[in-house]
C-alpha cells in the first residue's frame, strides 16, 4: 500500500455515514485534508449534509450528499450504488451514524428495539456488504471503520438496546474482518467514550433535562478536564482506516479517557519525582 507523509488518502474515495455533523463531519473534513479524491456523505439531516458537501467541494474535494433514513432498508441499499455512480470506486467507509435513544430492559418497546438495531447494526451490515462487493469488483485494498461505543462493554441501565446494538456491531466488525481478510480489505472498530457533539447535546437535553450549559460541569468531571471532541474520534477513525495502521484488521479500539474496570486514579498521591 502506497502512502505519502502529508496526504495518506490521496486519490481515495471515502463514504461517511452520519456525515452532516459531529464525528461524521469531522471524518469527512479530515479525509478532504488528507487528499481524498472524493467524499460521499450520508445523513438524514439534508440541509446540514448539503452544506458540508458544498463546503468540501468548494475547498477542492469533490463531495456528494446522499439523503437517507437508515431505518429504511431500501434507502440503505441505494447508498453504495450512488457512490459507485458518482466516483466509480470506493476505498474507505466510516459507519459513524448511530441512534442513541434511551430505553432500559424494563421500558424498551419493540419499535425502539427494532429501530435501534436497524440503524446501529443492520445499516452497517448491508453498507459493508455493498462496499465489499464494490471493492472486490475493483480489486481495491479498502478499509472500513465501524463506530461502536464503550457502552458495548456494559452500558448504563437506560441504554439496554443501545448497548446491545453496539456490542453486536463489535462482533460484526470482527466477523467481517475475518471473512474478507483474503481480499485485503481491513475492518476495524472504534469505541468512543463521552464525546461533545451536537447529537450528544440533543440527547442530554431531550432525555435527561440537562441545562443548556451542561457541558461546563461535564468537562470539570473528566480526568483530562474536557470531554472528547469530534475531531479526537475522527483522528482515531482516520488512523484505523488509513495507511498508518496497515495491515491491522479485526481490531477493537477503546477511545476513552477513563479506564474500563478501573477505580479512582492518582488523586491524593504525592507527585512523582
Amino acid at each position: 500500500m502506497s502512502e505519502t507523509s502529508t496526504q495518506p488518502f490521496s486519490g481515495k474515495i471515502g463514504l461517511v455515514t452520519g456525515g452532516a455533523q459531529g464525528i461524521g463531519e469531522a471524518v469527512a473534513r479530515r479525509l478532504a485534508a488528507d487528499g481524498a479524491a472524493g467524499v460521499a456523505l450520508v445523513d438524514r439531516r439534508r440541509e446540514k449534509g448539503e452544506a458540508v458537501a458544498a463546503a468540501l467541494t468548494a475547498s477542492g474535494t469533490p463531495a456528494i450528499f446522499l439523503h437517507a433514513d437508515l431505518t429504511e432498508a431500501d434507502q440503505v441499499a441505494r447508498i453504495v450504488p450512488a457512490v459507485d455512480a458518482a466516483f466509480g470506486r470506493l476505498d474507505f467507509v466510516a459507519n459513524v451514524a448511530g441512534l442513541t435513544d434511551r430505553g432500559s430492559i424494563i421500558d424498551t418497546d419493540l419499535a425502539l428495539f427494532d429501530r435501534m438495531f436497524a440503524v446501529n447494526v443492520r445499516a452497517p451490515f448491508f453498507i459493508m456488504q455493498d462496499a465489499i462487493r464494490l471493492m472486490q469488483r475493483e480489486r481495491t485494498e479498502g478499509a472500513i471503520v465501524n463506530v461502536s461505543s464503550v457502552n458495548a462493554h456494559v452500558g448504563a441501565p437506560q441504554l439496554a438496546a443501545y448497548s446491545a446494538s453496539k456490542a453486536a456491531l463489535v462482533n460484526l466488525s470482527k466477523n467481517t474482518a475475518n471473512a474478507v481478510n483474503g481480499l485485503r480489505i481491513r475492518i476495524n472498530c472504534i469505541l468512543p467514550g463521552w464525546v461533545d457533539t451536537p447529537g450528544e447535546h440533543e440527547t442530554l437535553t431531550r432525555w435527561h433535562d440537562a441545562p443548556a450549559d451542561w457541558l461546563v460541569a461535564a468537562e470539570r468531571s473528566r480526568p483530562f478536564g474536557r470531554l472528547l471532541k469530534a475531531d479526537d474520534i475522527a483522528r482515531g477513525i482516520i488512523f484505523l482506516g488509513g495507511p498508518a495502521s496497515y495491515p491491522m484488521t479485526g481490531s477493537v479500539l477503546d477511545f476513552e479517557q477513563t479506564v474500563f474496570g478501573g477505580f479512582g486514579g492518582m488523586e491524593g498521591y504525592p507527585e512523582a519525582k
